[in-house]
């Protein structure tokens, strides 16, 4: 019988090469997403790439997930690579190779088959997340009606993206007590991946941003619960409720629309769009990085986009 997978309100059920292969299997198998992974979002991408390839395995009459053999990744694996990126290949890859991994170490299969195959190369020099300029970064904020409570809150929560250079995730794991005062000056606490805590004072246009909201809804009154939250229907007032990430991004495509910018944003945009005003500015790679809580300076460097300005002023110089 199929059992449902702990994965987020998934629907989806045990593959059915898992499920052939036994009792023992099929509670390894679950046990790899529910124990062995922590974040969200990789066990959802790891969930369904593994329920994917287990698909197509019996597509073409696998019998068991015992019976993989390195050709059968390596098959499937070639024919992504004709579909997808490079990145997603590769994280296809390492999703098989991970959950192999903790099978064979549960004895459930004698050897990992996707252990020797090769993923595509891809190298990354320079992020593909799209940054605005400075003067559209202000014309957006600017834009946002503060009247409203749903003005107050996105006008702190781009802010805050753009300020403190937190990601998306952070900012909506945030309670109305991760904004506090110290040395006289505001300060935000950010949880970022992995656990890491981060701490960092508020630039002032960002203490600003955040007072106006604090004091605009009324939330001080309420420490432990959520700083960003959703509308309620037909008050539009605040509800208790956090803000979903997918509604963040409904609600920042729609601001930049109104704002006149045709860039297509993302909520990552913002902390890229720091970044990079910073590094304009003479901020240094390494200070950088600790600000965005960054383990390493090269991943840091995907944010700095200051020779997309040199090529496109070089670019000019072909005249004809």
């Amino acid at each position: 019988m199929n059992q449902p997978v702990p994965i987020n309100s998934s629907a989806a059920v045990l593959p059915v090469l898992v499920a052939v292969a036994g009792e023992r299997a099929s509670m390894r198998f679950l046990e790899f997403f529910a124990v062995n992974i922590r974040n969200p979002h990789t066990r959802r991408a790891y969930y369904r790439a593994a329920e994917e390839f287990l698909a197509w395995c019996a597509s073409i009459g696998v019998p068991s997930i015992a019976a993989v053999q390195p050709v059968h990744v390596a098959t499937w694996i070639e024919a992504s690579t004709r579909e997808l990126a490079a990145p997603s290949v590769k994280q296809r890859l390492a999703a098989l190779r991970h959950l192999f991994d903790w099978l064979v170490n549960g004895q459930v299969v004698p050897v990992n088959p996707a252990h020797t195959v090769r993923g595509p190369r891809h190298a990354v020099t320079s992020g593909q997340t799209p940054v605005l300029d400075p003067a559209e970064a202000r014309a957006l904020l600017d834009s946002i009606d503060t009247s409203t409570h749903a003005g107050l809150r996105d006008c702190a929560l781009i802010g805050l993206m753009v300020y403190s250079f937190a990601r998306i995730g952070a900012a909506l794991g945030m309670a109305v007590e991760d904004i506090y005062t110290q040395n006289r000056r505001l300060w935000v606490r950010l949880r970022e991946k992995g656990g890491k805590r981060h701490a960092m004072p508020c630039h002032h246009k960002l203490d600003e941003y955040l007072v106006a909201y604090l004091d605009g809804v009324g939330l001080r009154d309420d420490p432990k619960g959520p700083l960003f939250r959703t509308i309620r229907r037909g008050t539009r007032e605040l509800s208790g409720t956090v803000l979903p990430q997918a509604n963040a991004y409904a609600m920042v495509r729609r601001r930049a629309v109104a704002a006149g910018i045709k860039t297509k944003l993302g909520n990552h945009s913002f902390r890229a769009t720091g970044i990079m005003a910073y590094l304009k500015n003479g901020g240094t790679l390494e200070n950088a990085a600790a600000m965005a809580n960054h383990a390493s300076t090269r991943t840091t460097q995907l944010y700095d986009r200051r020779r997309d300005e040199i090529s496109l002023d070089e670019v000019e110089r072909i005249v004809i």
